[in-house]
């Protein structure tokens, strides 16, 4: 008799809290509210990079990206560590990861035993771990050239897409039909992803596993629009996260405990009773292993394809603190994939015309501060930076100091340089095709003349950097 419990991990990708179950009103999913209600809601759950190969590639290693070497986005390790999926075999499981690498790494022989449709297939008869990325949400979607983009998937048939006018947009973008057509096609999919996981659920109940299967849901950073995915606030970090376990062990449970994507792979080795590496430097927050509950958690930015930039978070219950390394570069960046998305153009028009307030008008600007400290309980979009104000000294000396022992904790590695990465034997040498992409960008940017780098070594050759 099988005793040890399968496990079903399931990813949404460039997806917030925009489910039912976290609040959202306009949100269609019944599918995922239904497995909150039947386990525990995380309130409090972030990744460490909100960019997709980073956050995979530190959920997968149990380790900080910038600790690890592979912090910059298309970036690949020379010599990669094991995924827990290696830990998982090794401990007697059946691993089927189908989808989705882009852990800025190839993983190493043996990390998985198939990568098929595991639901189109009989359960197997082992201990399980499958896995599945449902692509439907990403921010490709919504690009103006992709009419017609869900027509072949048989979970969009007769799920209309949301009246644009009747959805809300978020402050920190302008309220323009483009950026409300964007909003529509992501709440269309973000139900065509809830029907995709409904059906990967029914599967469980048809192959009579359910009973005995953890379900883990999350997603890997936030929604992809300006100031969310790729950037360091809380619509870029903070998660959905929903953990269903056999026996309806705490069914219908909210916590608010903070959770760290690090310690998503020491938590599954533990409730697999896997032993958990040592170089791990996440901590379990369920099964025998269980870590005392975090203080903080922490992320971090670095280059994005041909754009480089530095920033480091740590965020407690309350509050978020960011400090960029590279103030003397803007934050929108023309960065060339994401420039595909109308909103951009838009948005970049009424800065030059000066018709942008606010934190709009800020993040078209030519530089950042040093550091921003909000106040998220008051303050969920990160619009009002208190690093200046004299009563949150206090607290912004606090989060200074827990962010620089982390870093030391860890060693940043995000204070080398590539080239200095890639002599050491770090990372492979991917410089050819960064500077490809810059001159890409170059070619098709509409800022004119700009310094902007795509290296650590560039930046600082450029004196905008330290």
């Amino acid at each position: 008799m099988q005793t040890k419990p399968n496990i079903l991990l399931l990813q949404g990708e460039d997806i917030g809290r925009h489910q039912g179950c976290y609040g959202d009103l306009k949100a269609h999913t019944p599918n995922l509210d239904r497995l909150a209600e039947e386990g525990v809601r995380y309130t409090q759950a972030f990744t460490h990079a909100p960019v997709c190969a980073p956050s995979r590639g530190g959920m997968v290693t149990g380790r900080y990206p910038y600790s690890l070497g592979n912090h910059h986005m298309r970036c690949s390790l020379a010599k990669p560590p094991r995924t827990f999926t290696q830990e998982l075999r090794d401990a007697g499981y059946f691993v089927n990861w189908n989808t989705k690498l882009d852990f800025n790494f190839v993983p190493q022989e043996g990390w998985r035993d198939e990568a098929s449709n595991w639901h189109e297939k009989p359960a197997p008869e082992q201990p399980f771990f499958l896995y599945e990325n449902f692509s439907v949400t990403h921010e490709s979607r919504m690009f103006p050239n992709r009419p017609g983009w869900h027509e072949n998937l048989p979970e969009a048939e007769g799920i209309p897409m949301p009246d644009p006018s009747t959805l809300e947009v978020p402050s920190h973008l302008t309220d323009c039909p483009e950026v409300r057509m964007e909003l529509a096609k992501y709440y269309q999919a973000m139900t065509i992803l809830d029907t995709q996981v409904g059906n990967r659920l029914r599967w469980l109940d048809d192959q009579g596993v359910r009973e005995n299967t953890i379900v883990i849901f999350l997603s890997d950073h936030g929604r992809g629009l300006p100031r969310e995915k790729r950037w360091c606030y809380d619509a870029g970090l903070h998660l959905p996260l929903i953990i269903r376990r056999p026996g309806g062990l705490d069914a219908g449970t909210v916590r608010d405990e903070l959770i760290a994507w690090v310690d998503i792979a020491p938590t599954i080795l533990s409730l697999a009773g896997a032993p958990i590496p040592e170089s791990y430097q996440g901590r379990c927050f369920l099964g025998e292993e269980r870590s005392p509950p975090r203080e903080c958690v922490f992320a971090g930015r670095d280059r994005m394809d041909e754009v480089f930039d530095r920033v480091r978070v740590v965020r407690d219950s309350r509050w978020h603190y960011i400090r960029n390394f590279a103030p003397n570069l803007p934050w929108a960046q023309y960065q060339h994939y994401m420039e595909q998305q109308e909103i951009m153009g838009v948005m970049r028009g009424q800065a030059r015309k000066g018709e942008l307030k606010g934190a709009q008008a800020a993040f078209f600007a030519a530089s950042k501060p040093e550091e921003e400290l909000f106040d998220v309980g008051r303050d969920p979009e990160c619009l009002h930076n208190l690093a200046a104000d004299p009563g949150c000294a206090g607290v912004l000396n606090r989060m200074r100091e827990r962010l620089d022992a982390h870093l030391r904790d860890v060693v940043d590695l995000g204070e080398i340089t590539e080239e200095e990465l890639i002599e050491r034997g770090i990372l492979e040498d991917s410089l050819a095709d960064y500077h490809a992409r810059r001159e890409l960008a170059d070619r098709n940017s509409v800022l004119g003349d700009f310094p902007f780098p795509t290296t650590l070594r560039e930046a600082r050759d450029a004196g905008l950097v330290e």
